[in-house]
């Protein structure tokens, strides 16, 4: 699972507790009432939603989907899918208005450089995952915690807390692996923060690095004591700019970075198709600005999204969520993979806006769930 982060909130504030589960009121409306959809392209999402379909084939055909049917219910859909992509989302679904104002941030796929070996500026390790990290799965304890998880090692007949980012950085970890050494600290930290990326070998080769799992200690946001010492203002706050200061400041960026006690663990995987993204939550690649991520404790993953995000850089499209992550709470909720590289690093960076937020359902769904419904309490 990527770990999704609000790339500016979390930069600045933190993070703070997971949000209790919110009311999903679904309200039935016309595609015509899509923002931007007679002038929008939904072939992309035609795409990511096929390789959805692999997924969902998998799951048995009474296996509920939360409000959105069963997986037969979308098994026959996906045995429709065909082009013109609008005609096929137009005649086989039905959109509803989640309610509520939606916030929309952005993620993207970071590249880094390494090297096999440990040479010249090749000093910062990536590690995989530690074979004494424990991660364990609180709802299969206590229903009401449902999705979330903790991560640590076992010491004598006790769960520990597992090393922090500051004694990893120190001592390093016997436990774990080294996938490779990068050129660039910076760079390695942010990778962390995004869960996921592509790296460049110096042998000219490529792979994936994707999320494998985390030290269970919690983020903090390096945003808000940057702020606080004056190195940057709220105003200017964002990626870039902190990004910008730990380069320019070498001798500080270690202990600004180690302020984030998080630290994630990596796995390797063939770079596959160049123009896909990493694997995503429901299994499949994702699609740029094709693939949300959305709170998957409210919405099943597989299902069309339409996005109607404002601010300076709007979005209107349609996506298919795909994803999830710890930051993303709430139904009204999402988080746009813009690819991959410069491009995608800036627009993710500069996106936290607010819009609406539509779901898509198959007609069979929408028939018995009605106009207007609460569906989650």
């Amino acid at each position: 699972m990527r770990r999704a982060l609000i790339l500016i909130a979390l930069l600045v504030a933190g993070c703070t507790a997971p949000a209790p589960i919110s009311g999903l009121h679904l309200i039935r409306v016309g595609f015509n009432d899509l923002p931007g959809w007679q002038s929008g392209d939904p072939a992309p999402a035609l795409a990511a939603f096929r390789r959805g379909c692999t997924a969902l084939a998998k799951k048995s055909p009474e296996q509920p989907m939360a409000y959105a049917g069963t997986a037969g219910d979308w098994q026959a859909v996906c045995a429709a899918a065909s082009d013109p992509a609008r005609a096929f989302f137009q005649s086989r679904f039905t959109p509803y208005a989640v309610s509520g104002e939606a916030l929309f941030t952005g993620y993207y796929e970071p590249q880094i450089s390494g090297s096999r070996t440990r040479h010249d500026a090749y000093q910062t390790p990536v590690y995989g995952l530690p074979s004494d990290l424990i991660s364990v799965d609180l709802g299969q304890f206590l229903p009401k915690l449902q999705g979330e998880h903790i991560s640590g090692r076992v010491e004598g007949q006790k769960l520990e807390p597992y090393p922090d980012r500051a004694e990893i950085d120190a001592k390093g970890l016997a436990a774990a692996k080294i996938l490779f050494w990068c050129d660039d600290p910076v760079s390695l930290f942010f990778l962390q923060i995004q869960g996921s990326g592509r790296v460049s070998f110096d042998d000219g080769s490529s792979a994936r690095v994707g999320f494998a799992g985390v030290n269970g200690r919690p983020y903090t946001a390096i945003g808000g004591p940057l702020i606080q010492r004056g190195a940057l203002s709220r105003e200017t706050v964002s990626m870039a700019t902190i990004r910008d200061w730990l380069k320019a400041h070498p001798d500080q960026a270690q202990a600004v970075m180690e302020l984030d006690r998080s630290f994630v663990f990596f796995q390797e995987s063939p770079l596959g198709d160049p123009q896909l993204g990493a694997t995503g939550s429901l299994g499949v690649p994702l699609t740029p600005l094709a693939s949300l991520a959305v709170d998957a404790r409210i919405h099943p993953l597989g299902i069309p999204v339409y996005v109607a995000a404002a601010g300076p850089d709007p979005v209107t499209a349609l996506m298919v969520a795909e994803d999830t992550g710890g930051a993303i709470r709430g139904a009204a909720r999402g988080d746009i993979f813009f690819g991959w590289g410069a491009e995608g690093a800036r627009r993710a960076g500069a996106m936290k806006a607010p819009g609406a937020l539509y779901v898509l359902l198959p007609n069979s769904v929408a028939a018995r769930l009605g106009a207007d419904k609460i569906v989650a309490p």
